[in-house]
């Protein structure tokens, strides 16, 4: 399956002021030519679909919704409690070290939560945005108590930030960006 228009309609949906956006949206055009994916697929689940349906959804959930990819939850970390905290997620890594294009600069894809999950308290050396185009998500920072945030708005967190994110009753999509150092080898889960 050809990406370049998910790859470029992510690249649009990157207009903030953070400089990681930028990086991001810069990264996407140049890996659009290239964006191939004949893998192995799973279908997103309906409460992720059901969001796709909010008024306020970013375009490029249409995009999202009808390419053909391997949602799973991601694999940053071995730990037993991660692992059992990512079974309610919804990832696919589209650049980066295990991305459907290959960089070591960056890491970026979608990232998705089902309703009523927890994804603890975590910290990785590289910078970190989310950006949301569908649904909604708690989103705890460092010391702050957590705070709701919907489509179009963000959740940057620097290197080495404690933050975790849970949902409620609806499901949540974001585009997320990692930049700095992309290793998962100092990630740490706290749950």
């Amino acid at each position: 399956m050809r990406l370049k228009p998910l790859f470029l309609a992510l690249a649009d949906a990157l207009d903030g002021d953070l400089e990681i956006e930028r990086f991001g949206a810069q990264e996407l055009r140049l890996a659009a030519e290239f964006a191939y994916y004949e893998g192995e697929t799973s279908p997103l689940k309906a409460p992720m679909l059901d969001v796709f349906a909010m008024p306020d959804v970013h375009s490029v959930c249409a995009e999202i919704a009808n390419a053909k990819l391997m949602w799973e939850p991601p694999r940053t970390s071995s730990d037993p409690a991660y692992i059992a905290a990512s079974i309610k997620k919804a990832h696919v890594e589209l650049i980066g070290p295990d991305g459907i294009v290959k960089s070591g600069k960056i890491r970026m894809g979608l990232y998705g939560m089902y309703p009523n999950a927890d994804y603890g308290i975590r910290t990785h050396p590289a910078e970190e945005v989310f950006v949301m185009l569908a649904g909604e998500a708690w989103w705890k920072r460092g010391d702050e108590d957590y705070i709701c945030e919907t489509a179009g708005k963000r959740s940057y967190h620097p290197s080495m930030l404690p933050h975790a994110t849970r949902t409620k009753d609806k499901a949540f999509m974001s585009v997320f960006i990692w930049s700095g150092d992309v290793s998962t080898d100092q990630y740490v889960y706290r749950g």
